[in-house]
């Protein structure tokens, strides 16, 4: 079916023009890009505008939009509606994706392939991170790509906003635009909820999942890492507690195992017992980050040296990772404030959004 992919931006990263000439480059038969950014003072509308001027013979039809700004929901809802708004009304799918994600040659084609299933109203794929050279970015991948593992064959799967394609019908059926989208920072998670109301289904296809390397500082780690279990307990209450629970259990049940194998007065035999389970649970860990390191190889296997020398830094790392999701699930707790891309966000609820600092 005829598809359009759009695809919100905001600033320049270091893989931007590669990722850029991906998504034109689809082996896909009839498809148009529509690229949008909030402002076009913004470097990345000289970045597409000059890059889109080239007119390379055999690319698809692209267009470069910007959508001004609104007080009422996040800058990149608000870029994908105006990129809604600018999709030829012959088109039959609509595809969302990320400038930051490098997706294969047969992305699009394997994306919209589920939605022949009329059963199916969400494909979605997810973002691979991929271990760069730094502890950081190899913490980062192994932190992300414990979300990515919860995808599967099964009915609760949650759509990912760099790599997700619905229906257009559905997407008008379901309201998406002027219920879900206009008062929220996550595409995603409103997609999720749309579907889950209307009792539909979000099919994951394992050949989505897109690649990604970003090297940072611990610090803007974190920063990010706290963002997404914010944004998780603002718009899937439900799933913030589970994950606040799994955590803290994890975490307690580790120290109390500790703080008896370091007590004097505990039996030999209750020590062995305990040393025992510990060992037990970090072994689940790791051998789940070993299967994330066979899944990366296997997937990956022309990206960056990394995807394959760096691979066992997933299981290498896996048991710092509950670690970090315990702070990200506690700090949660504290703040409904987020920071995306320079601009600060205060989310009373699941439909509002305060803007609260403009990042330009």
């Amino acid at each position: 079916p005829s598809a359009a992919v759009i695809i919100p931006c905001k600033g320049i990263d270091a893989d931007s023009q590669a990722n850029l000439i991906s998504f034109l480059d689809q082996d896909y038969p009839a498809y148009q890009v529509v690229f949008v950014v909030a402002d076009e003072q913004d470097p990345t509308w000289r970045f597409i505008s000059d890059h889109l001027a080239l007119g390379v013979e055999g690319r698809p039809k692209a267009s470069l939009l910007a959508a001004g700004y609104s007080d009422e929901r996040g800058e990149k809802v608000n870029n994908l509606l105006r990129g809604v708004e600018a999709v030829e009304t012959e088109t039959e799918v609509l595809v969302f994706a990320d400038i930051d994600t490098h997706p294969a040659c047969d992305w699009l084609r394997s994306l919209v392939a589920p939605l022949a299933d009329p059963q199916v109203t969400v494909s979605t794929g997810f973002r691979w991170y991929l271990p760069g050279s730094s502890f950081v970015s190899q913490l980062r991948a192994a932190w992300d790509t414990s979300i990515a593992t919860l995808l599967g064959d099964h009915d609760h799967n949650f759509a990912w906003g760099g790599s997700m394609a619905l229906r257009g019908a559905d997407f008008r059926r379901l309201g998406i635009a002027e219920r879900y989208w206009a008062h929220t920072v996550s595409d995603d998670y409103a997609i999720t909820r749309a579907v889950g109301e209307a009792h539909g289904h979000i099919r994951f296809e394992p050949r989505c999942l897109v690649a990604s390397c970003e090297e940072s500082s611990f610090a803007e780690f974190l920063h990010w890492a706290n963002r997404q279990i914010i944004i998780t307990r603002v718009y899937a209450p439900r799933l913030w507690w589970l994950g606040l629970a799994s955590h803290l259990l994890y975490g307690l049940t580790f120290l109390l195992g500790v703080g008896l194998l370091a007590c004097p007065a505990t039996p030999f035999q209750a020590r062995a017992a305990i040393a025992l389970a510990l060992v037990g649970i970090l072994a689940f860990g790791i051998a789940k980050g070993h299967a994330r390191t066979v899944v990366a190889r296997r997937l990956f296997p022309a990206d960056p040296p990394s995807a394959s020398r760096l691979a066992a830094r997933y299981w290498q790392l896996a048991p710092l990772v509950p670690w970090v999701m315990l702070y990200n699930f506690i700090f949660a707790g504290f703040t409904r404030r987020i920071e995306w891309r320079g601009t600060l966000y205060e989310l009373p609820s699941m439909d509002e959004v305060r803007v609260l600092r403009r990042g330009r």
